[in-house]
């Protein structure tokens, strides 16, 4: 038994650490090392015995002070393995290395304990289970979704799937516009990563054309361990009076119907998005968020 190590990124097998997450009773896609790769510049890991448990640590540096975060485009991470125990959980958060000296991540839902000594908060994800058949699915919707839907077929509006994912960013770009967080860089890191899952049939392309062909809602499905990931959405200005992200979503749920598929809305804490998503039918997900603040007494200051 060699107990919880601190394993750095060059030093990871990564057979062994994909095998983990693939088999991991709470594996999310976020923690595959390429998805890890390509949108944390560093990364390092915390490993139970031989790759049986284990955690991802994304890191930058800023003023000479590590710390940990939570990577674009990643809404959760945490402790993964066939068997999590909130003894492990608690473990493997003490054992996180003291160098790190400010901690703001997401766990994942099957991290959800009360752990004595971590300032633990509650978070929660969407989910709906797509085995029913559509039709039960959609009665499930709220009134207001399926009138959207309604009106968006009225105004001649069409599907679109599996098309050039810039199309989607240049969206999601003017969407978030001056708000997001989000840099260049991220932007062309998950184009990157897109080819990456789409190459491997894990990842498509939906979007809701008007009647003249422009594209009024759009998003990134990805899939893995058993969900589909609605992880990036561009909307145009005008396809919320149409009536387009009801459409889409409705589209993607009709062709997945049936299927063992959990879709995943990646949320949200927002009361609106949650809204949204729970009109589909979708539930709570509930997991948790951690934040510790170790830094010096005046820098502690500061950061506040």
């Amino acid at each position: 038994m060699q107990g919880i190590r601190y394993i750095t990124q060059k030093e990871l097998d990564r057979h062994l650490w994909d095998d983990c997450i693939k088999h991991a009773s709470n594996g999310v896609v976020y923690a595959r090392s390429c998805y890890l790769d390509a949108m944390c510049r560093h990364w390092d890991a915390l490993v139970l015995n031989d790759y049986e448990v284990v955690m991802p640590l994304t890191f930058n540096k800023k003023y000479g002070i590590h710390y940990l975060y939570q990577p674009p485009f990643t809404a959760s991470l945490g402790i993964f393995g066939k068997a999590v125990t909130a003894a492990m959980v608690k473990d493997f958060l003490n054992a996180i290395p003291p160098k790190f000296r400010y901690i703001d991540i997401s766990l994942n839902h099957g991290n959800f304990f009360a752990t004595e000594g971590f300032n633990l908060y509650e978070r929660t994800n969407y989910t709906l289970p797509l085995g029913n058949t559509y039709e039960s699915i959609y009665n499930q919707y709220r009134d207001n979704i399926k009138r959207n839907i309604k009106k968006c077929v009225q105004q001649g509006c069409t599907v679109k799937k599996d098309f050039n994912v810039e199309e989607v960013i240049e969206l999601a770009k003017i969407q978030t516009g001056n708000f997001s967080t989000l840099s260049e860089s991220d932007f062309v890191n998950f184009g990157k990563l897109y080819q990456v899952f789409h190459q491997q049939q894990e990842a498509i392309t939906y979007g809701i054309c008007s009647a003249r062909g422009e594209l009024m809602a759009s998003c990134v499905f990805f899939f893995s361990h058993g969900r589909a990931y609605y992880i990036l959405v561009g909307n145009h200005p005008n396809g919320k009076t149409m009536g387009a992200s009801h459409a889409l979503i409705d589209a993607f749920i009709k062709d997945y119907a049936g299927s063992n598929l959990l879709l995943d809305f990646e949320g949200s804490d927002i009361r609106n998005l949650a809204f949204f998503y729970s009109s589909f039918g979708a539930k709570e997900e509930k997991y948790p968020g951690l934040r510790m603040n170790r830094l010096p007494a005046i820098l502690k200051w500061l950061k506040k």
